[in-house]
């Protein structure tokens, strides 16, 4: 019987299940809407019900699910323990790894969502053959994962890589952390969007969502190309510090707005030429992720793998 993994990806407006094997090829998915607002315990059966579904799935494949990753948005402990999600805040101070291992029998680990990104892009996409490198994932937020010479990068609680939690503005805007100024107010979906609305005051309560502000650039509008502009300012100013702080190899650029990355890449370069040294910001590559929405899943993946080939050599 062959052994698969579920893997996890919880954001705040979907939920996103699939069963995938051991080597990234994935044979099934699910989504569901994550409707985090219904409490905890509603999520949490939510979660039930389709790790129940993938595992007759697998099943019916003639295999078993021996292991389940999930990745999280916000600060998650070596443990599993969710410290704090600004974006799913019912679960905060719960330890998602050890209820899913008690409910379902299956070893479960649970991470940060954006360092399973870069740990999905390295052994499957973007980052593979590249021994050091940051993902940044732009959507509605900004995420981040750090991969150093080989290795995802946690830090010493599992806490590392909140890049959209530095500081680029002392006085800046006032971010969800509780912070001013950092980067995710100014690198984000959402940033882009309140860039426009200040530029183009005329598009009066019109909401305009990143992929029709990106249109609107690609046809000229000035007060778009401008917002692309500044937002790629702003990243590039922070990853000039990051760059010259660790000699990175590339950039590897994930999420909704990668899809963009050819309207903010430029002035994001001028920043890296006029901000790092010259040896340092000429070998850096800035390319997209190749693994698109299943990243988070692969890396959930790759992390229940590790740990079910680091339990067996005990």
């Amino acid at each position: 019987m062959s052994q698969l993994i579920i893997g996890i990806d919880i954001g705040g407006t979907n939920l996103r299940m699939a069963l995938i094997s051991p080597e990234g090829v994935v044979y099934c998915r699910c989504r569901m809407p994550s409707l985090i607002a219904e409490g905890r315990d509603a999520f949490c059966g939510r979660m039930l019900r389709g790790i129940s579904d993938l595992r007759a799935e697998a099943q019916s494949l003639s295999s078993e699910v021996v292991a389940i990753g999930i990745g999280v948005p916000g600060l998650v402990g070596n443990s599993g323990l969710i410290h704090s999600s600004v974006n799913m805040r019912p679960l905060d101070g719960f330890n998602l790894s050890s209820f899913l291992s008690e409910q379902t029998g299956i070893q479960t680990e649970c991470a940060n969502d954006a360092n399973l990104i870069a740990l999905g892009e390295q052994l499957y996409g973007a980052g593979r053959g590249k021994s050091s490198f940051v993902v940044i994932t732009i959507g509605t937020g900004l995420g981040s994962g750090l991969v150093l010479d080989g290795k995802l990068w946690n830090g010493a609680g599992g806490f590392a890589s909140e890049f959209g939690h530095v500081t680029v503005d002392p006085d800046g805007e006032l971010c969800s952390c509780g912070n001013r100024g950092c980067l995710e107010r100014y690198v984000s979906a959402e940033a882009l969007v309140r860039t426009m609305a200040e530029l183009s005051p005329d598009l009066g309560k019109r909401s305009l969502c990143a992929e029709e502000i990106a249109l609107m650039a690609r046809n000229g509008n000035l007060a778009a190309l401008e917002a692309f502009r500044r937002m790629g300012r702003w990243l590039g100013i922070a990853l000039a510090s990051l760059s010259n702080t660790l000699n990175l190899e590339a950039v590897i650029v994930g999420g909704g707005v990668a899809a963009s990355l050819d309207l903010f890449e430029p002035v994001l370069r001028i920043e890296l030429a006029n901000r790092c040294f010259l040896e340092i910001h000429s070998a850096i590559d800035i390319i997209k992720g190749e693994l698109g929405d299943d990243a988070g899943l692969l890396g959930a993946t790759a992390l229940a793998n590790k740990h079910i080939a680091n339990s067996q050599k005990l």
